[in-house]
């Protein structure tokens, strides 16, 4: 990873942060082997936790910090679904000192049940310039995988696998599962799955819990 120069702004490096992970998710997307990307992503992303001043690992254990825990890639895990009409109410997360984020129910996949046993809300999320928001739990969650769940899609971090090459619907990848940051750092303010975001099935993919030790 690049340098960056400490001596900026806290604003700046945040943004910077935001354009590195931009930068992963285009460049992963240009990748047409998924596991070649899928390791891209995470040996990228694990330097960025290291030694970004961003990093949600807090500055006094990142010296030691090594990495998150994850599974092995599964290629059964990917999945190119629809999208079909969602209803609900929106979604009002707190938090804290950024204030509230509302997030309004955009669609709902198409091609998950088989599978996962359910279909995932997509969420979109308001304020200025907006964004796609896909939160999830499953059945690993709160024993191998963070309680709060896990992030597939998340705008405001660039977090976008993008739509299928065809056409017909859109990637989502569930070896690119990440917690939120407060998994990682107790002091950060999450927005964390709905109840109704929780798969039945175990998904065995992306990241596990940060203190799972096996």
């Amino acid at each position: 990873m690049d340098s960056f120069d400490t001596d900026l702004p806290a604003s700046y490096a945040l943004a910077d942060w935001r354009r590195r992970i931009g930068d992963l998710y285009r460049d992963i997307r240009a990748i047409d082997d998924a596991e070649a990307a899928w390791r891209f992503w995470r040996l990228t992303r694990m330097e960025m936790f290291r030694s970004h001043p961003m990093s949600p690992v807090s500055p006094e254990t990142r010296a030691k910090f090594a990495a998150i825990p994850v599974y092995a890639y599964d290629p059964d895990l990917r999945f190119t679904v629809g999208l079909r009409d969602a209803e609900g109410d929106a979604l009002d997360f707190d938090l804290g000192a950024d204030g509230e984020m509302r997030a309004t129910p955009l669609a709902l996949t198409d091609g998950l049940k088989p599978v996962l046993g359910s279909e995932l809300t997509l969420y979109w999320i308001g304020g200025y310039g907006g964004g796609l928001f896909l939160p999830f739990k499953d059945a690993t969650a709160g024993t191998e995988t963070y309680g709060g769940g896990r992030y597939l899609l998340d705008a405001i971090k660039g977090a976008d696998l993008g739509p299928a090459r065809d056409g017909g619907g859109i990637v989502l990848d569930f070896n690119f599962a990440y917690n939120p940051s407060c998994a990682v750092n107790p002091a950060y303010v999450c927005p964390l799955s709905p109840p109704e975001n929780t798969l039945p099935e175990a998904v065995r993919g992306g990241e596990k819990d940060p203190d799972f030790a096996s």
